[in-house]
């Protein structure tokens, strides 16, 4: 494999262990992020840090964002001192956040215009997944441009796909999260009936990890739900925000998603319980609270009833 030089922003639950990943791969990695403890692991690892975005982008062929939303990406991109102003001409850059179709579109628009290719290429998996390299990968752009960089996306998932033109891997990761969202709605609300039932919650998860009824949803975060871990992976607040690109989305397109609906405001309710730091499978409590059943106890399980 050749050794590249990738500029990394956005060193978070995610980025970090993403961008580890290609230093693990060879690759000359150079860094920058607003606090310098953020630095420490990858600078000790062999990155290079540096005091600028168009710092870091001079030394680059490939850049890589991962950060929180549209406006962060537009940020670090196009901001006096971002990753467009130090990108040379046919630099590529792999936006890896989830933001909003439309703006990436218009953003790969504005890149092309100076002479810069740009991919939305968002990524499914969570936390355990950037660490394994295992991530699911959905990308947008010109196609060139996608098989000029597979082998630095190679570094970071197993499952990568070219979906289409600029903005095209956005809609896909928003058919993810909507997805991924209701699926936990409808695991949690199995739950519900099994206690309601009087049925060991967890005999049945088992039952049903067998059958057609068997995700990664109900294997991972069923089991966060029963043992009442809710750790962050991947955050309430990011999983609404994501659900907020989905409703957004839909209503550009004229498309109603009501079930997608009902999951968002869950989270918006864990929101404004001030939950949104618990991993997003935390929406299972508030299904619990609306099915109006006995409180959770911290295991994840159902509290006895008292005979009155």
């Amino acid at each position: 494999m050749i050794s590249r030089q990738i500029a990394f922003v956005g060193l978070g639950i995610m980025g970090r262990p993403m961008a580890m990943n290609l230093l693990r791969a060879g690759h000359s990695l150079f860094v920058y992020a607003r606090r310098a403890e953020a630095l420490r692991a990858l600078t000790a690892a062999g990155a290079t840090p540096c005091q600028t975005l168009a710092e870091a982008a001079r030394q680059a062929s490939v850049c890589i964002s991962m950060v929180g939303d549209t406006n962060d990406v537009e940020a670090v991109v196009f901001a006096e001192h971002g990753l467009a102003s130090g990108m040379r001409a046919g630099t590529t850059l792999i936006d890896m956040s989830t933001i909003h179709p439309h703006a990436s579109m218009r953003m790969a628009e504005k890149m092309s215009a100076r002479g810069l290719e740009m991919l939305d290429a968002p990524v499914s998996g969570g936390e355990q997944g950037a660490i394994e390299g295992k991530l699911s990968i959905m990308v947008g752009g010109r196609r060139a441009a996608f098989a000029s960089v597979t082998d630095i996306l190679r570094c970071l998932g197993e499952h990568i796909t070219y979906v289409g033109a600029a903005g095209a891997g956005q809609i896909a990761k928003a058919c993810n999260q909507l997805l991924v969202a209701q699926t936990m709605v409808a695991v949690a609300e199995a739950f519900e009936i099994a206690r309601a039932a009087g049925v060991d919650a967890h005999a049945v998860r088992a039952a049903l990890l067998g059958g057609f009824a068997g995700s990664r949803i109900l294997q991972a975060h069923g089991r966060r739900m029963l043992e009442g871990d809710w750790r962050p992976g991947f955050k309430a607040e990011l999983h609404l925000k994501d659900m907020n690109i989905v409703r957004d989305t839909a209503q550009a397109l004229g498309v109603q998603l009501q079930g997608a609906d009902a999951a968002r405001r869950h989270l918006q309710q864990l929101l404004d319980e001030g939950e949104g730091q618990l991993d997003s499978s935390a929406i299972a409590k508030i299904v619990h609270k609306k099915s109006r059943l006995e409180p959770l106890r911290g295991d994840g399980q159902t509290a006895k009833r008292t005979p009155t």
